[in-house]
């Protein structure tokens, strides 16, 4: 399972595996590729299960027992899927031991790491758990689970997503988490268009499992022991008792609390941990590609950041939106995702449009809500002190302010600079006034 995966090579492997010649190594081979057409390795278990069902093998068992050499070996390969995969420049691990070495540990250290056996989430809370769990009420009402990893493992996760995941392109119309793109990006397709669709992928994170971050990782080449491992190392499950947490937001609502237990018991991509996003966009990558050719078909345009779907277009895609809506939900789920119907909004242009908190109607800028609720707040800082506008309680509220100024003049330059002049009227204790 860890060699090529073409006719010729399978029977060679086969024929230096088995002691008895009456096995038809040359056939076993052909079946076991046609079985398995299409690109890329299959699973280690498809592979059993086929060979335990297929009905030669079982007659050339019953004609008497088929013993292994002692010391036959499969050399590993790299092994990535046909087309783009295989032009990724990506670091050639092809054992657990050398992903062991790659990433500077110890076997024993990996394997606790990766906790492929899910042990970590049945320990006790302390030393041996490898996330801490903090928790977000969404202004929808909704439930955000962060799931930070502790210092060894984001180092390590820092490490496969500097040398591994970074080296993997996401689809053109993925906009969120990578060098390049932004927020205005994401909304500059939809600027000035007749209508504007947002819809909302529900769950995105947890809805990455863990098995499809191993296929994830097999698409990109490496043998199915070192993608086992990879994607232990970017997946988590929550602890049962990690929901006694009083800081929980969701233990008011049982049907709340019931459906997160649920969603966050199976091995899934935490929010919180540096591989997730851009695991996420590589999971998402047929997602944007369906939706790209679903929505030139009806003349629309698309992006997508992180779980925002943004589509827009002009009067023909306006009356043929609503049926539109039914086609993304269907292939959402059938490549794995779902759309929180509660987050889906379609906006002519008689209302505002709005996608990630940009207005699109007639050119990229920020609601007006917003611009004026930072600006009251800087002009409280100025006359009444910093202190005194903290209600979020955060440990910087200086940089906090400087980096929604920055938002601001990402999208709207001339509101960012009216912005930034109050913001260097303000008196900070310790600080010289400079620019944010």
């Amino acid at each position: 399972m860890s060699g090529p995966w073409r006719e010729e090579d399978l029977a060679r492997i086969a024929t230096g595996l088995f002691r008895r010649r009456a096995l038809n190594c040359r056939a076993l081979a052909k079946r076991l590729v046609q079985a398995f057409e299409g690109p890329g390795r299959p699973s280690s278990a498809a592979v059993a299960a086929f060979l335990y069902e297929d009905e030669r093998l079982r007659r050339a068992v019953k004609r008497g027992p088929i013993r292994r050499r002692e010391a036959t070996f499969t050399t590993p390969v790299m092994w990535p899927m046909p087309g783009a995969p295989e032009q990724w420049a990506l670091p050639a691990i092809v054992t657990p031991k050398a992903l062991a070495d790659f990433l500077g540990l110890e076997m024993g250290r990996l394997e606790w790491l990766a906790d492929i056996q899910g042990r970590n989430s049945r320990a006790s809370e302390g030393p041996l758990r490898h996330y801490r769990y903090l928790w977000r009420r969404k202004r929808s009402g909704e439930v955000r689970v962060i799931e930070v990893p502790k210092a060894t493992l984001m180092c390590v996760q820092r490490q496969i997503l500097n040398d591994i995941l970074n080296a993997i392109p996401p689809h053109e119309a993925a906009h969120g988490f990578r060098q390049g793109r932004s927020i205005r990006t994401f909304a500059m397709p939809h600027v000035g268009q007749t209508v504007v669709l947002r819809m909302d992928l529900r769950d995105f994170f947890p809805s990455v499992s863990a098995a499809r971050t191993t296929a994830l990782f097999r698409v990109a080449g490496y043998p199915e022991p070192v993608a086992r491992l990879l994607a232990g190392l970017c997946t988590n499950r929550v602890p049962a008792d990690a929901w006694d947490d009083r800081s929980c937001p969701a233990r008011g609502s049982s049907m709340e609390l019931w459906r997160l237990r649920k969603v966050y018991a199976s091995p899934h991509l935490p929010q919180g941990a540096p591989t997730s996003p851009a695991l996420a966009n590589f999971a998402a990558f047929r997602l944007d590609a369906r939706l790209q050719a679903l929505a030139q078909s009806a003349l629309a345009n698309y992006t997508r950041y992180a779980d925002d779907l943004a589509f827009s277009g002009g009067p023909d895609f306006a009356r043929r939106a609503r049926r539109f809506i039914d086609h993304v939900g269907a292939i959402a789920i059938e490549e794995g995702f779902a759309i929180n119907p509660r987050k889906t909004r379609l906006a002519h242009q008689g209302r505002r449009q709005v996608l990630a908190g940009v207005v699109v109607n007639q050119r990229p800028n920020t609601t007006r809500e917003d611009y004026d609720r930072l600006k009251a707040t800087l002009r409280n800082c100025r006359d009444h002190g910093p202190e005194s506008q903290n209600r979020g309680g955060h440990p910087d509220f200086r940089a906090h302010l400087a980096g929604r100024i920055a938002h601001v003049a990402s999208i709207h330059p001339q509101r960012g600079a009216k912005l930034r002049a109050m913001f260097e009227e303000v008196h900070w204790e310790g600080h010289d006034p400079i620019n944010p």
